[in-house]
């Protein structure tokens, strides 16, 4: 069941961010948000399966984006090594940390959307780079991934509890527990 929530959130910020958000003039450049998606899910476990589910989720954003194949892949799961290794420093639910880290996302995206500027086209271009575009972003993730990541744990709380308690309904119907 968790697996379906991860893939409706995900669905969800896709459609918010290839659809939704570039109609509004505020938010035509807007932050990946999907680095909400991927910062959670490096928060909430450690297990292996969610590299894979990262991967995944860099593949469908590579499919359907412009940049070159594999740019997502590598940036999501750079930020979630990056937040592994931090995490066992800092206390995870610190405010701090969770600034640090959305911040650090934005800038990971962009380092390596700079990298492939600089390999394909050379130094030169690296200096045409928008780097208000930068700014601009990481500001958009300090005021959006925090909350972000707050209203994905409530809605995924929320979606255990409802899970847990359809199990408990089915299993006394068809128990005969009535």
């Amino acid at each position: 069941m968790n697996t379906l929530f991860f893939i409706i959130l995900t669905l969800f910020l896709i459609v918010m961010q290839t659809i939704i958000l570039p109609s509004f003039v505020w938010f035509a450049q807007c932050f990946d948000l999907l680095i909400i998606n991927v910062l959670f899910l490096s928060l909430i476990s450690s297990h292996y399966s969610m590299v894979a589910a990262i991967i995944i989720i860099g593949c469908i954003m590579d499919s359907i984006s412009g940049v070159p194949f594999c740019y997502h892949i590598f940036s999501y799961l750079w930020i979630y090594i990056i937040v592994h290794l931090v995490k066992h420093f800092f206390f995870k639910r610190s405010i701090l940390f969770i600034l640090i880290i959305s911040i650090l996302s934005v800038v990971i995206q962009h380092g390596l959307l700079l990298f492939s500027v600089f390999i394909n086209q050379g130094f030169n271009a690296v200096f045409e780079f928008d780097f208000t575009l930068l700014i601009r972003q990481v500001v958009w993730g300090l005021v959006f991934i925090p909350p972000g990541i707050w209203m994905v744990k409530v809605l995924w709380q929320n979606w255990i509890f409802i899970t847990k308690s359809m199990r408990k309904q089915m299993s006394k119907k068809y128990r005969g527990y009535n």
